[in-house]
């Protein structure tokens, strides 16, 4: 007779009726299991103080806000799963309940098997420690025995590529080798469920191509892949099916191509001509120094359709609470695929970097002709001081690039990627 106990355990992933509710005003620190454990193995004085985990009683429910409501999917064995969808629409919080990094609000989440999570690599390495020490306490913490650990240790450390710094404090490392490091181990874990959150920001293109072939072995060896991630074309590899999230509700489950397309005419129906981004998500290593809180983006017609060769303008409104040195900002355009096609920045015609004293400016930049064939794109901004990261907004905006009589020159090849003039005006002082 037919193995139903084997059908049955062939689901390993149940999500049900989920919903994640957060307090508005205050936010929930970002904790994984690791980070909590090495934290109390090097530091157990401090960790008497769980006041965060306490609610007000006085909250109406204006005072919270929905990440995710009424989610529910099932996942067999060996599928890998796109997650898509715009920043802040609940995605990175549905791997963090899956990897019980937070609590669930509401709903059932089953998971059967061990769960590898890359959510935000390089979460639970720390600094004081060497490369080494890492690799144990996290193999550790992940649950792998001590053997299991030193027969892996020497792939791990020749796929981080840091052998010559094993000995060293991780808090010398440069940021690409802390998430190299990072990815390594959480890669080389056994698990039989691997929850990955845009591991395609990590570092160089060569490393980025070598986390693909780390996960295509993944799914080669029968594991369960979710994997989250902007570039369209990683997603479109490795996935055959495809959840696209907006919202904090499932607004898409399919055929990858499908949702995919889905998710690209939706973001072009909604595109407003002024942004506010208060609230957007940030890379949690980004400071409060200063703070974009409004983007307006137009163009010689309208603000979602950008006729080829013709100008665009983008102004950004930002919040400077600390003196910030030589800051340079500007944007970036992809391909609907994730390839970046072009950056313009401040500096661009050798201007000098300007330095910005705590209050409110606007900042200005023109691109004169748009170098970009018909299709649809997408926008990052991106601002740095000294090259440390002060903001950084992914995914910010679609928009439609339309045929127009001007021929324009623009590039050939899927990898292009080069600086476009643009002229950017002096920051301006509104506070």
């Amino acid at each position: 007779g037919p193995d139903l106990k084997g059908e049955v355990m062939d689901t390993v992933i149940r999500v049900g009726g989920l919903g994640k509710r957060y307090r508005i005003g205050t936010r929930e620190p970002y904790k994984s299991l690791r980070d909590v454990l090495a934290q109390a193995l090097l530091n157990p004085i401090k960790n008497r103080n769980r006041s965060w985990l306490k609610e007000g009683k006085q909250s109406t429910e204006r005072d919270f806000l929905w990440a995710l409501k009424d989610v529910t999917f099932e996942v067999t064995r060996g599928e890998v799963v796109g997650i898509i969808g715009r920043n802040g629409a609940g995605k990175t919080t549905l791997l963090k309940i899956l990897s019980r990094v937070t609590k669930a609000t509401e709903g059932r989440v089953e998971l059967s098997g061990r769960v590898g999570s890359l959510l935000e690599v390089g979460t639970g390495l720390h600094p004081e420690l060497t490369g080494r020490e890492n690799i144990f306490l996290m193999g550790a913490i992940l649950g792998m025995k001590r053997r299991e650990i030193q027969t892996k240790f020497d792939a791990i450390v020749a796929f981080a590529e840091v052998e010559k710094f094993l000995d060293t404090p991780v808090k010398r490392y440069s940021s690409g080798m802390f998430l190299r490091l990072g990815f390594a181990v959480a890669a080389h874990l056994e698990s039989d469920i691997l929850l990955v959150d845009e591991v395609l920001a990590v570092g160089d293109v060569v490393f980025q191509k070598k986390c693909l072939g780390k996960m295509g072995d993944a799914v080669r060896e029968g594991r369960t892949v979710l994997f989250v991630s902007h570039n369209m074309l990683a997603i479109r590899d490795m996935c055959k099916r495809c959840l696209l999230i907006h919202e904090g509700r499932l607004a898409g489950d399919g055929e990858v191509d499908k949702v995919v397309e889905k998710y690209l005419c939706r973001g072009m129906s909604e595109m407003p001509s002024t942004i506010d981004t208060t609230h957007w998500d940030r890379p949690r290593d980004f400071g409060t120094d200063l703070r974009v809180t409004q983007v307006s983006f137009q163009s010689r017609n309208s603000q979602a359709h950008v006729l080829s060769g013709d100008p665009l303008v983008l102004e950004m409104e930002v919040v400077v609470r600390e003196t910030v040195e030589e800051v340079a900002y500007g944007f970036s355009v992809y391909s609907p695929d994730g390839v970046r096609l072009f950056h313009c920045h401040n500096t661009n015609e050798g201007s000098p970097y300007p330095r910005l004293e705590p209050g409110r400016y606007r900042l200005k930049g023109v691109v004169e002709r748009v170098p970009l064939p018909p299709g649809r794109y997408r926008l990052d901004i991106g601002i740095r001081s000294n090259r440390k990261g002060l903001d950084l907004l992914r995914d910010l905006m679609l928009f439609e690039v339309e045929e127009s009589r001007v021929v324009t020159p623009w590039f050939q090849g899927p990898d292009a990627y080069f600086r476009q003039p643009s002229r950017w005006e002096k920051p301006e002082r509104l506070a």
